[in-house]
């Protein structure tokens, strides 16, 4: 006859000897004999979990051979599906993706339009020096030096020497316009002592800017360019550039004002009379290291304390983390160049944000000269 399919816990009393095993591997062997053996008392009792199913095929005849005999038991249960989380979480869940999809496809757009990736540059602050090590002025100068550069400038009436920062592994350098003004030849210097051939591809001189690059370069360390915006007073920094032509001088400050408004001459004769190598500029109404003659521009800047002299403008003023934040242009000396012992910096040195850097970017690219 049928047998009935007896579900978990429900097994035959041993003492009942019906020819019904109570085990399924008991049960197959039993089939293949016309007459089941006895139910021994002494087997142990059944197991206190459903014993694993039997895939013996058949219809489940008892007396059958070939093991149609064997019990079926039900199958095991599939595992429930998991529930989708409910309420704040899911709610935080689905924030956070959409949240990382529109960052990624605010930084594909920026890409596409700016149609030029080859700058290392941050919108926020990236860690440029090691984790451990952030603030640490060692670190930062042995991260960022071979990104900066000594320029050494031509001109008609004698030479101009400056500083400058590569942005790209091919040899593109931001360094101030006052620097290569009206230059018959340019070259650049790495930290490294390689000497290289430059051609000026752009300026701007209402930003005090220029885009010059080394020829024949290649595999140059780019600096990362971070956010200015969220510099701060008080804030720790480091200037990078080759004041008097010592290459890769190291000095550090603190961030002293934000938005000083620093008005520069944008006059070329007017920078290559500076024979002391000191840049003109006025702020407040005052002229300092020079007169800035009739045709002039002011750019906001941000103040350091930081030690500058003749040969940094160009260079690089970095945060904490190594992310260049302003490229050094103005500087304060409180004696003139004749008195050479008492000339240098008295901590009032000026940047400008490299937020004006990155956003005048692709005017310099496009060879405009201005």
């Amino acid at each position: 006859m049928t047998e009935s399919i007896r579900r978990s816990g429900e097994y035959a009393d041993p003492s009942q000897g019906e020819g019904q095993a109570p085990f399924p591997y008991e049960q197959q062997h039993a089939s293949s004999f016309p007459h089941p053996s006895p139910v021994h008392p002494e087997w142990p009792p059944p197991p206190a979990y459903p014993p694993a199913q039997s895939y013996g095929g058949g219809s489940g005849d008892g007396g059958g051979s070939g093991g149609g005999g064997t019990a079926l038991l039900p199958a095991a249960p599939a595992p429930a599906p998991k529930k989708r989380a409910k309420g704040p979480l899911a709610l935080l869940a689905a924030v956070a993706i959409a949240a990382a999809a529109v960052g990624g496809g605010t930084a594909y757009a920026i890409q596409e339009l700016t149609g030029k990736d080859t700058v290392a540059s941050s919108s926020t602050s990236t860690e440029v020096v090691p984790t451990g090590q952030r603030g640490s002025i060692a670190a930062i100068a042995k991260a960022v030096s071979p990104s900066v550069v000594e320029i050494t400038a031509a001109l008609p009436n004698g030479t101009s020497t400056g500083s400058g920062v590569i942005i790209s592994g091919d040899g593109e350098i931001v360094t101030n316009n006052h620097v290569i003004a009206n230059a018959t030849s340019v070259k650049v210097r790495t930290s490294d002592g390689s000497t290289y051939s430059a051609q000026v591809v752009g300026t701007d001189s209402s930003k005090d800017l220029a885009l010059i690059k080394a020829e024949g370069a290649s595999g140059l360390k780019a600096a990362t360019l971070g956010n200015s915006d969220g510099v701060a007073v008080g804030d720790q920094v480091v200037a990078i550039g080759s004041p008097e032509g010592l290459t890769g001088t190291v000095t550090s400050g603190i961030v002293s004002a934000l938005n000083r408004d620093v008005t520069v001459s944008t006059d070329e004769s007017q920078a290559q009379g500076q024979d002391d190598g000191q840049w003109p500029f006025e702020f407040g109404g005052r002229h300092f290291n020079g007169d800035t003659g009739s045709s002039t521009t002011t750019y906001k800047a941000i103040q350091t304390d930081a030690s500058l002299n003749p040969g940094n403008s160009g260079g690089a003023l970095i945060d904490a983390n190594g992310n260049v934040i302003g490229i050094n242009s103005a500087m304060y000396s409180a004696a003139a160049a004749s008195d050479s012992s008492s000339a240098g910096s008295v901590g009032l040195g000026f940047a400008i944000p490299v937020n004006t850097v990155k956003a005048d970017l692709a005017k310099l690219r496009s060879g405009s000269q201005s």
